[in-house]
């Protein structure tokens, strides 16, 4: 990464060791808790469409949506809700048709400033009752999850990205050919997953898992 980039990579892509992403990243996904018993509920976030209208509403943000933030551990109160799936609902489906469809963040040649579509939606939805930034951002990687990186403070603070998180991500994905973003994709790959897992959710698995301070379980 050149030193233009401001994003700082999660160490097991600092130290290019593949075994040990690949551990993280099953850890997170596969691996049952000790304490329950289950799965993280971020695990099942990527391919959680219980009505089976995820695609049909992709430009709608449904109860569906608000029930799939709290796998990753938010909360929307219920005037924030409402407000949601009422007074707001024509607002935030503009915003979505102007975003467009879902796509690889990668092959964003634009800097992504607050004029950008997802970033104005992003504003949009911190005017809601109840949501903050991480919420806001959740339910933007929701409805496009290839295109709109999560933020938290756990990721933000392990990627550097605490004041701005999605053009850096944006800038070190495309830089040298896109290797980075190619990259994720292999690590992805090699974990045992499909494209229902984008390559910005490995990203974002990596760095919260560093975060929460898990070691990578790897021989040598």
């Amino acid at each position: 990464m050149s030193d233009a980039v401001a994003l700082r990579l999660p160490k097991v892509l600092r130290d290019e060791d593949d075994d040990a992403a690949v551990d993280v990243l099953q850890e997170y996904f596969t691996r049952k808790l000790v304490k329950t018993g289950y799965l993280r509920t971020g695990a099942l976030w990527d391919t959680f469409d219980p009505s089976g209208r995820r695609d049909i509403d992709r430009d709608v943000v449904t109860a569906d949506d608000l029930v799939a933030v709290t796998l990753l551990s938010v909360k929307i109160p219920a005037q924030g809700a409402l407000i949601l799936l009422g007074d707001k609902s024509a607002e935030l489906t503009s915003l979505l048709r102007e975003v467009g469809e879902d796509r690889d963040l990668a092959v964003e040649s634009d800097p992504i400033t607050d004029e950008s579509p997802m970033v104005r939606l992003e504003a949009a939805l911190t005017e809601v009752h109840g949501i903050g930034r991480t919420t806001a951002t959740k339910l933007v990687a929701r409805k496009r999850p290839r295109l709109f990186p999560i933020y938290d403070r756990v990721i933000g603070l392990q990627l550097g990205t605490t004041v701005a998180h999605t053009e850096p991500i944006r800038a070190a994905l495309r830089e040298n050919d896109g290797a980075l973003h190619g990259w994720l994709v292999e690590l992805r790959a090699k974990a045992g997953f499909d494209e229902g897992v984008p390559a910005l959710r490995i990203l974002d698995v990596l760095a919260w898992m560093q975060g929460k301070k898990y070691v990578p379980n790897v021989d040598g």
